[in-house]
């Protein structure tokens, strides 16, 4: 028997591929599904299963593609409705793969088709549960994704809290946790960096799997502070339960080298948003006009989820060298597969046509201290999330979450200069490119932003948030 876990940092995202005696199953893969396929070639195994545990918001799954290059069966839990072929397992159903049993463990309340997936090894031993959006490491599935009209986001919790009770609570310690997520993605609120764990571990650590825990206590701490899930999970769960264009075809049609003049002019045609990837330290030495700044070193694809509004606009990619599959692929995870093709030759040939180059300016923290005894505090912006402003800032300035940048932007004064920091200077660039392409010139970023602020000692900070200010933040994400 082996299992492995495929775990894709950009997203934060685990998918498992579990194989026995020449069968294998992929439980929630992306949407490039080559990577299963070598792995089933290399085993000399025939996947059987597509396993999928809920409709993810997040991702593109790639179920499809690999159903249709293996023949293997689509598996979803109970409820689940899908507008291709699919196999709607019931509560508690076995599933043979290879020497192994994989049972049907329905756990509604992440989504109401929410599904883990008990593995008993070749004794018929519980070893290891796959828990999809469940259970967390360190947290469980937020409950305000699925709502419909007659069920609210509290009688979902209230189902996740049975459900893991009922559940998963009842296994043994030892049964290996293997989530969906870890850190750093949206789906819940208080994810590990880890990502395996067990029942046993989970039960002493996870504040939701607390034994004293009502259900009541456990609807509130689970949907206190929850942020506004980012725009473009609603497009994604219509993908997964609907059907998309295969990974090869986005692929082909959107590989396409344009020289300067036509990227330009493809640019002018389509109305397409031109998307630069590099680092932000190279975006800021020079980039086309009205571009904007989302780098591949960071959470590419869920920051471009979260900042461009529909899946369908049409983008322009501006990549290092060698990197445009790359882009193009983390793009189609997330639903954005309307590429229209990236400038061949880089930001370079764009200078050596002589095409127009603009600039963001950048400053230290020491130089930054020095401005803002002319500005002041309010020429600030704070672009990190409301958890690590409340944690500490400087004193008197406004957070403004890049999560909501564009809801802010008619709060802001275009003849203002603006200083925009967050922690390191990623998510500041993609701020400031953002706000310089909607018409705001005197945009700076803060080089190292609130750590080198910090590092530089001369600034005074707190923790305190003005209550108005938290009443405003939730009224711009009940609105995002």
């Amino acid at each position: 028997m082996k299992i492995e876990q495929i775990y894709t940092g950009c997203l934060a995202q685990g998918a498992y591929y579990i194989e026995s005696n020449g069968e294998a199953a992929v439980i929630d893969p992306l949407r490039e599904v080559q990577p299963y396929l070598d792995r089933a070639v290399q085993d000399g195994a025939t996947i059987k299963y597509v396993l999928e545990t809920h409709f993810h918001a997040d991702f593109v799954s790639g179920h499809l593609d690999l159903a249709k290059k293996t023949g293997a069966a689509i598996v979803y839990g109970p409820n689940a409705k899908t507008g291709f072929e699919a196999h709607i397992a019931t509560d508690g159903e076995v599933l043979k793969v290879g020497n192994i049993t994989i049972k049907v463990l329905h756990t509604p309340g992440h989504t109401m088709e929410s599904t883990c997936y008990l593995l008993l090894d070749e004794n018929g031993t519980e070893h290891a549960v796959f828990t999809g959006d469940t259970l967390f490491i360190g947290d469980v599935g937020r409950p305000d994704l699925a709502q419909k009209s007659d069920l609210t986001m509290a009688d979902l919790a209230g189902h996740l809290y049975d459900s893991l009770r009922n559940k998963l609570m009842t296994l043994p310690d030892e049964v290996t946790v293997y989530p969906a997520h870890g850190a750093g993605s949206a789906c819940g609120k208080n994810m590990s960096k880890e990502t395996v764990s067990t029942i046993g571990a989970q039960k002493a650590t996870n504040y939701a799997l607390r034994s004293d825990m009502t259900k009541a206590e456990f609807i509130y701490e689970v949907t206190d502070g929850l942020m506004a899930p980012p725009k473009y999970f609603p497009e994604n769960v219509r993908l997964n339960k609907e059907g998309y264009s295969s990974f090869d075809e986005v692929m082909e049609r959107s590989a396409q080298a344009l020289s300067p003049r036509a990227f330009e002019e493809a640019v002018n045609a389509t109305g397409a948003l031109m998307l630069d990837v590099r680092t932000e330290g190279e975006f800021y030495q020079g980039f086309i006009p009205n571009s904007i700044f989302i780098g591949l070193g960071g959470q590419f694809a869920p920051w471009v989820g979260a900042l461009v509004a529909d899946v369908n606009q049409p983008l322009a990619l501006i990549v290092p060298d060698g990197q445009a599959e790359e882009a193009i692929t983390r793009l189609s995870r997330v639903g954005f597969d309307n590429v229209i093709g990236y400038l061949e030759g880089g930001i370079d040939a764009w200078k050596d046509a002589g095409m127009e180059v603009d600039m963001i300016e950048s400053v230290s923290a020491d130089e930054l201290k020095i401005l803002l005894e002319q500005y002041g505090p309010d020429n600030v912006l704070d672009v990190r999330k409301p958890s690590e402003f409340a944690a500490e800032h400087i004193k008197d300035v406004e957070s403004v979450p890049l999560d909501f940048i564009n809801e802010y932007m008619g709060d802001l004064d275009r003849r203002k200069r603006y200083f925009v920091h967050c922690a390191g200077g990623y998510r500041s660039m993609i701020a400031a490119s953002i706000l310089k392409s909607r018409g705001f010139e005197n945009i700076v970023d803060v080089k190292g932003g609130f750590k080198a602020i910090l590092e530089s000692g001369k600034f005074e900070t707190t923790d305190y948030v003005c209550p108005n200010a938290l009443k405003r933040q939730q009224a711009k994400a009940v609105n995002a």
